[in-house]
């Protein structure tokens, strides 16, 4: 699929996929209408982090890069899961890029003005648990002045943090950006509300969406921390209730729902932690809909699509739109699903470009 090459690219066609499978193109305004009276939209509100900090490996004097990609206790700035690559920027493919130096627990690193040491490592060389050296205050400030989003080679130009930061961004506590979210405008959030449709924000420290090893790959998504407020829990039980539908932006939003729901799909407010996976297997109980960017067959996030539709949908589905010239990546286009056809009003698929 053709990348986006800018974050502020206008999305320009709107392709539908109902649920036998029949596609239409349709204008990218048609969105604000896919929605009915009733409905509920819940959105990410999380901002991204500067993931991506470059420095050197003290024992070896070897450069390195590492990237931020999990949260050892949520609300702590001083430790993280980290994967770590050697020499080079985002603009080699993560798969391309070189291991690190040998990494053991006690190494020091040296990150801009950071100070950093390996506690230990997570089953693989490039994973690791680390922890900044000096108070809250030192680090967070360190992250804001020597680190940068974390990004790959298909946008090649260095992105800014307000590049990755949706126009509903709050607390910075994802690694990459809820990247659904950047179809999200104060236009089409007007459109909704004039037509009846709510709207309701939860905070999920999105994870990376790809470590350049198909071994570490296999074990995404990590565990990510969430937080649902009490005025969204409530507003996904009135919205159950009435007989609307629930529509996630991103995967991030259905991993962090479906794992605060009780069996009967009651939304538990407050802070948790989404361990669970979602796939072929999985009934959702809270979400009917998602809206989530184009995603390639093996990666989590297509492997949590099978929870909303069937495989001969789905496996014809990235041929499809690479044909149409859909964009994948964070900036790409997105695509519009239905857990299940309804016999009115039914959003079905629908793929936003």
């Amino acid at each position: 699929m053709i990348a986006a090459d800018r974050p502020d690219r206008p999305a320009a066609r709107l392709c539908a996929i109902d649920a036998e499978g029949r596609v239409r193109h349709l204008p990218r305004a048609t969105l604000a209408t896919l929605l009915a009276a009733g409905d509920l939209v819940v959105a990410n509100d999380a901002a991204t982090l500067p993931a991506s900090l470059h420095g050197l490996h003290a024992a070896t004097g070897r450069p390195i890069e590492i990237r931020l990609a999990g949260w050892v206790a949520p609300g702590d700035p001083t430790r993280f899961a980290a994967i770590a690559f050697g020499g080079g920027d985002h603009r080699i493919r993560t798969e391309d890029r070189p291991a690190p130096p040998p990494l053991a627990a006690g190494d020091h690193l040296s990150l801009g003005p950071l100070n950093a040491v390996v506690e230990r490592r997570l089953g693989h060389p490039r994973l690791v648990r680390l922890r900044f050296l000096g108070r809250r205050e030192q680090v967070l400030a360190g992250l804001a002045r020597h680190g940068r989003p974390i990004q790959y080679a298909h946008v090649p130009e260095p992105l800014a943090l307000w590049d990755v930061w949706t126009r509903i961004a709050a607390d910075p506590v994802a690694f990459e950006p809820p990247s659904a979210g950047f179809a999200l405008d104060w236009a089409l959030l007007a459109a909704w509300r004039r037509n009846g449709v709510g709207f309701a924000t939860l905070t999920h420290a999105a994870g990376v969406s790809s470590t350049g090893d198909p071994a570490l790959d296999r074990r995404l998504p990590f565990d990510e921390p969430y937080r649902i407020p009490g005025q969204t829990a409530a507003a996904i039980a009135w919205t159950k209730a009435r007989g609307g539908r629930v529509v996630a932006i991103g995967t991030t939003v259905v991993r962090a729902l479906e794992a605060a729901a009780e069996a009967d799909g009651t939304v538990r407010a407050g802070d948790g932690v989404a361990t669970n996976r979602i796939g072929p297997g999985t009934r959702p109980r809270v979400v009917d809909a998602l809206l989530t960017g184009m995603h390639q067959p093996g990666e989590s996030h297509f492997e949590l699509l099978r929870a909303f539709a069937p495989d001969e949908v789905l496996d014809r589905l990235p041929a499809a739109l690479a044909a149409e010239g859909y964009r994948g990546h964070e900036f790409g286009d997105v695509m519009l699903l239905e857990r299940q056809a309804r016999a009115a009003g039914s959003i079905a698929a629908a793929c936003v470009a």
